[in-house]
């Protein structure tokens, strides 16, 4: 059976040129980069080069980038990490409802611990009006998070805009680029975020390695103590050869960012136009042209995404129906619910990323296979109201 990933926005298969460099610190080169020894030294080689590519990538200061073992981490030590430090300031913090769960869940903790938490509603295509921002901010609020490209639908935020805002009235911005980053153009300094996180996975890199922009002189402190590594921001021995493969695939991200995002526009408007054209009751869900190039996100009626999941995965097409961290839970979407679903609606979701490798071939056979499993759902379910 033909197998086809269609699925890139929970991971991304490792690029060959990637695993090549960090082979050598799979292998020979397996020294601890804190010690002060030859062995030592060469590890710490890999990492400084990792992160100095890193950094050209977004265009910040080596010494900005912080190491951490993903997105979800970095988004968390993020909005913790301001959290804490502000606290004399003020315990305000601004987030929108669409956030990845490592940024909702912490601010909630946050809200148990003595700190405020306003959430920024977005519209029905899933954006964030940076008017309801700034008509939240306080005198007390110490922190503004808000995505850079929601990890579901896809849409893009206006972080420039936000984080413009936020300067204005002397607070934090961090953005969870987890999503954003390797789709788009990714520029701090233009941006104007004070953090921003990403991860390796999500651009063909290897699993376990992320990194947090942290800018020069931002108030901030770390969470965990007990070592002197990344300047004593994040303590613990680090992951040499996942760093190398981050640095690797930053890299190739920015260097075959028009390229590659031209090709996954082609294909993810072809995808769209066909279930669109071909499945009665198919919803395009997000912003149609403001969302990144590789998201297709669609809800169908009287359909169960559950369902057309496992169809699809039986017939070798691999998707999404949530957000890889939020599959499982069984309860509808908290970001299409804050676009103003109905939870009938949103259980049909089904969420499609391509990527590198994908073809029209590819396209084709999806759109048809899910035809043909939409058509056969409702035949079963006559409540529906479709024959």
């Amino acid at each position: 059976m033909r197998r086809i990933y269609l699925d890139h926005g929970a991971t991304t298969p490792l690029d060959p040129r990637v695993l090549d460099e960090m082979l050598p610190y799979l292998r020979e080169v397996f020294g601890n980069p804190s010690s002060a020894h030859a062995f030592g030294r060469e590890a710490r080689e890999g990492v400084e080069k990792a992160r100095i590519r890193v950094a050209r990538a977004l265009n910040a200061d080596p010494r900005e980038i912080v190491f951490t073992s993903g997105g979800s981490e970095a988004n968390y030590l993020a909005v913790r990490g301001a959290a804490y430090a502000n606290r004399d300031r003020g315990n305000h913090i601004v987030a929108s409802r669409i956030e990845h769960h490592s940024v909702l869940d912490t601010c909630l903790d946050l809200a148990e611990h003595g700190y405020e938490v306003s959430w920024v509603p977005v519209n029905e295509d899933g954006i964030v009006d940076p008017r309801k921002v700034a008509a939240l901010l306080r005198p007390t609020t110490i922190l503004v998070t808000v995505m850079l490209a929601n990890n579901e639908v896809g849409t893009i935020q206006p972080v420039r805009e936000i984080a413009a805002l936020a300067r204005e009235r002397g607070v934090l911005c961090h953005t969870d680029a987890v999503q954003g980053f390797g789709k788009m153009a990714v520029d701090v300094q233009n941006l104007g975020v004070d953090m921003l996180s990403i991860s390796a996975h999500k651009i063909y890199g290897p699993k376990g390695a992320g990194a947090l922009y942290l800018r020069a002189g931002t108030r901030w402190q770390p969470l965990n103590h007990g070592g002197g590594q990344e300047a004593r921001r994040r303590p613990g021995t680090e992951n040499v050869p996942g760093i190398v493969g981050l640095g690797a695939a930053a890299a190739l991200a920015v260097a075959e960012l028009e390229h590659e995002t031209a090709q996954v526009r082609v294909l993810r408007d072809r995808l769209v136009s066909e279930v669109l054209r071909r499945i009665p009751g198919a919803r395009l869900s997000g912003h149609p042209v403001r969302r990144v190039p590789h998201n297709a996100h669609f809800c169908f009626e009287g359909v169960a995404g559950g369902a057309l999941l496992a169809g699809l995965d039986a017939a070798g097409v691999a998707v999404s129906a949530a957000s890889a961290c939020a599959a499982g839970s069984g309860t509808p979407s908290h970001v299409l619910q804050a676009m103003g679903f109905a939870d009938e609606l949103a259980a049909g979701a089904l969420r499609v990323t391509l990527g590198r490798g994908n073809t029209a071939a590819d396209v084709d056979l999806f759109v048809e296979t899910l035809e043909r499993l939409v058509e056969k759902a409702r035949q079963k379910a006559p409540s529906s109201g479709r024959n």
